[in-house]
């Protein structure tokens, strides 16, 4: 029981006061030599940053009395927690580089500063900023307008871009030339030439794709989901929406975006299925080893990034970018049939830098926003960075910035030298005027992750059974209700701050009276006794306050919270029992499915990782020459850190039987044996949950040392009994050792079973620590624990994730009671006298 109760005070005070930390990155607001200190998150000085640290530099050259401190924090992307706890406790940074997909849900919440009355000031200045030098998908998508009263505001100033157009490699193109002749796709040259519509890349992507004997891909000609693309830019190519104009209705399953998600599909299982391409892609790697540079992929549509590593990892690939295919009926609307970018569009994403609320220089914050954003910054970003990659004999490629003057500045001066690269930059910079950028919304993370999982869905549909219309469906419900609850969330109003007063006051009170009533009975004991009392009560105080502070008061709080619609960033509001009835009604699908996972894991695992740590430890209890080097052998996986033995385990069990260390084996043995092809592992729906399992008995050596103590605890009179009567080895394992290590099997069956309830941290190192990852093929290890993370912190569903919190509190006390209830009739201790 008390393992339960820390376990489950930890999952609901972890979420409550981990942001206790982030004073770890708060520094003094002046510096020793009284400058002030400009703290600036989400920016990280490295080795292709030079010219991001000479912008800084510069900055405090020409603002003497201002020095700026830049910090990574993690903040700016998908992970929100430090920069959220950060303004919750009055202490956030003056500035920080945001995602702009993430600015519609933090200025709904009211997090950020609006800068409407810095750029109506400073508009006619020299270095003013002006939305007619931003491209317009950059501006567009940092200015949010509240659907509940319609007011809009401009709460980020666009930084860096980026969009997206198809990679191809011309040297493959060329080696397979009659497929390209075969549809007419050759040049005025007599040339291949890139697909332009989406039947002619459909028929591509298997005409480039060749396979080994054995069956696995030696290369692939074209992935759907691989690069950067997503459904977005081939639902956007379709003319597909997300979200209605007035932000009120969510349109994903409107049928352009239906007929884009069944394209995508309908090339997966071209190629042979989702799960076989996921296989070979899970041995993808980065850098020099990239499967576009190395030739294992004929095609992507990725970011213009690709450019720069593609400068500096294979300066001599054969390579070329154009404009992402759409659909011939949009071409043929058009009117027009030749490669020109207005016909297509790309998708821009980028940075951008906001005020937090509650930042203590605001003013300087603003000097250095119109800084980083001018074109002087450029040129100096580009001038430092281009010298330092020629210390490296690397070639320069200059990014894509918001601003466009940015752009004519720096790629007047120092456009890449190299046809090749200039080109495929130029291309991405005209593509920019016709980008479109996701919904600017306060459930744009929410919209992202259902439209990942609809993907997901819809491709594994031989798992599923989902159609790309009915997993598309069912992820816009998801959206709507999302939607409809803020905007029914007027009818519920900000609880009164005496409310929660007087419940403080009550639980003190409480406290108080517990301390008189001790302290009254340990003063009418004897003196001796008193002393000893006073003493012990001394020495355990500090385990009473932590308990009191750090475990029963967070246990009170999110009981209280359960009831309320809470964000942290705002006063609760009462909402009775709608944290319940959503998870066990409209969201019961997310509950139902990690639970199902989480006893899934139970069931298999736990009987398996008895059986295994029972069996090493009978191994161990022999008497032989080295035993202690063998049980120190077998005990030493169980303190290897989680993380650790989690990214080992992502190595050993990869679904690639070219690069998985298993899979490796599997296909050398298993696979030219018989002919079984490897598992997916974590790529497979199928495979994910037992390579879980698989993992966990590795560290079955935590457990052997209780098995090894119930093994020596047994009296070998009782086995010489047994031998008398004749009994062998098995009915001396059956009717002695099991019935006197029950006890043993008992206290692994309960806190084997509340850990696979709690399973978090390996499941969230699968996701790489990005909570917007899918956690497995159609959510195959979405887990309670990890479900109440996203909520309570990625969508800052606080009182939602505490109601889920006390759910798997009564099922962990619930199976914990059963459990004690049936122990007596297979529970055997020696001590007992019936």
């Amino acid at each position: 029981m008390v393992q339960m109760q820390k376990g489950v005070s930890r999952t609901i005070w972890g979420l409550l006061c981990v942001g206790l930390l982030i004073l770890v990155g708060c520094s003094p607001q002046t510096t020793s030599s009284g400058k002030t200190k400009l703290v600036v998150w989400g920016m990280q000085y490295g080795e292709e940053s030079k010219g991001l640290e000479a912008r800084v530099k510069e900055f405090e050259r020409r603002h003497p009395n201002i020095e700026v401190s830049v910090l990574s924090m993690g903040a700016g992307g998908m992970n929100p927690q430090k920069l959220m706890t950060a303004i919750v406790g009055s202490v956030p940074p003056d500035v920080v580089q945001q995602d702009r997909f993430t600015i519609g849900d933090w200025a709904s919440r009211e997090t950020f500063l609006p800068l409407d009355s810095y750029l109506a000031r400073d508009k006619d200045k020299p270095d003013g900023i002006r939305e007619s030098d931003f491209f317009h998908a950059c501006w567009a998508e940092a200015t949010y307008t509240n659907p509940l009263n319609k007011s809009q505001g401009v709460y980020a100033i666009p930084y860096s871009t980026d969009d997206r157009a198809l990679f191809y490699n011309k040297e493959l193109f060329r080696q397979n030339r009659e497929v390209f002749a075969e549809k007419g796709m050759l040049d005025e040259k007599g040339e291949p030439r890139p697909p332009k519509t989406w039947e002619e890349l459909e028929y591509l992507a298997p005409k480039l794709t060749s396979k080994n004997p054995d069956g696995t891909y030696q290369r692939i000609g074209f992935i759907p989901n691989y690069g950067n693309c997503f459904l977005y830019i081939y639902s956007w190519a379709n003319d597909g929406q997300f979200m209605s104009p007035d932000g009120r209705t969510c349109t994903m399953s409107a049928k352009p975006n239906a007929e884009a998600l069944e394209y995508m599909t309908r090339i997966y299982d071209t190629l042979g299925g989702v799960t076989a391409v996921s296989a070979f892609q899970s041995g993808f790697q980065a850098n020099e080893l990239d499967p576009f540079l190395t030739g294992r992929v004929a095609m992507k549509i990725d970011g213009n990034w690709v450019v720069n590593s593609i400068a500096r990892y294979k300066p001599d690939l054969d390579f070329a970018v154009a404009p992402a295919p759409v659909p011939a009926a949009r071409l043929k609307r058009e009117g027009r049939f030749k490669d020109v970018p207005d016909d297509y569009v790309t998708w821009a994403g980028g940075f951008s830098f906001v005020i937090p609320k509650g930042a203590k220089h605001p003013e300087e914050a603003w000097e250095f926003m119109k800084w980083m954003v001018s074109p002087d910054a450029a040129l100096v970003d580009a001038a430092a960075q281009k010298a330092y990659n020629l210390t490296k004999e690397r070639a320069y490629v200059p990014t894509i910035w918001a601003n466009k003057r940015c752009n004519e500045a720096v790629f007047a001066k120092f456009a890449p030298e190299s046809p090749r690269l200039r080109t495929a930059m130029d291309t991405f910079s005209g593509l920019m005027n016709h980008a479109r950028y996701r919904p600017v919304t306060f459930v744009g993370q929410r919209l992202w992750d259902e439209h990942v999982r609809a993907f997901d869905n819809a491709t594994h549909h031989e798992t599923t059974g989902m159609t790309p219309q009915k997993a598309l469906e069912e992820g816009s419900k998801v959206v709507q209700r999302e939607l409809d609850m803020v905007f029914d969330s007027a009818q519920f109003k900000p609880l009164d701050t005496r409310i929660g007063v007087t419940l403080g006051v009550i639980a003190g009170v409480i406290l108080l009276s517990l301390i008189v009533g001790m302290a009254i009975r340990v003063s009418r004991l004897r003196r001796n006794s008193r002393d000893e009392a006073v003493a012990g009560y001394f020495f355990v105080a500090p385990w009473l306050i932590g308990f009191v502070v750090l475990t029963a008061g967070p246990i009170l709080v999110s009981l209280f919270l359960s009831f309320c619609q809470y964000d942290v960033l705002h006063p609760p509001k009462y909402v009775g029992l709608n944290n319940f009835s959503d998870l066990l009604g409209r969201d019961s699908y997310y509950l139902k499915t990690s639970l199902k996972n989480a006893l899934y894991i139970a069931a298999i695992g736990i009987p398996l990782g008895i059986t295994t740590s029972l069996a090493v430890a009978m191994l161990l209890n022999s008497k032989v020459k080295g035993m202690s080097f063998y049980r120190t052998f077998f005990y030493m996986p169980s303190i290897v850190p989680v993380v650790a033995s989690a990214l080992l385990w992502t190595w050993i069990l990869n679904g690639d039987p070219n690069r998985g260390l298993l899979n490796s084996v599997w296909k050398a043995s298993l696979g030219q044996w018989f002919g079984w092809g490897a598992p997916g592992w974590f790529g497979a729906a199928e495979w994910a949950k037992p390579g879980l399992i698989l993992q966990g008995l590795w560290g079955a050596g935590s457990g052997m040392i209780l098995w090894l103590a119930g093994l020596q605890g047994i009296s070998p009179q009782l086995y010489e009994a047994a031998d008398l009567d004749g009994a062998g080895w098995l009915a001396k394992f059956r009717n002695v050792t099991l019935p006197m290590l029950s006890p043993y099997i008992f206290f692994n069956l309960i806190m084997g079973t509340i850990g696979a309830l709690q399973e978090f941290e390996r499941v969230y190192v699968l996701a790489g620590g990005d909570p917007s990852a899918p956690i497995g093929p159609v959510d195959s290890l979405l887990v309670p624990v990890y479900y109440l993370f996203k909520n309570a912190f990625q969508y800052f569903k606080m009182g939602y994730a505490s109601a889920l919190a006390w759910i798997l509190f009564m099922l962990i006390l619930l199976l914990t009671v059963v459990q004690l209830k049936l122990a007596p009739r297979w529970v055997y201790y020696e001590g007992e006298r019936k």
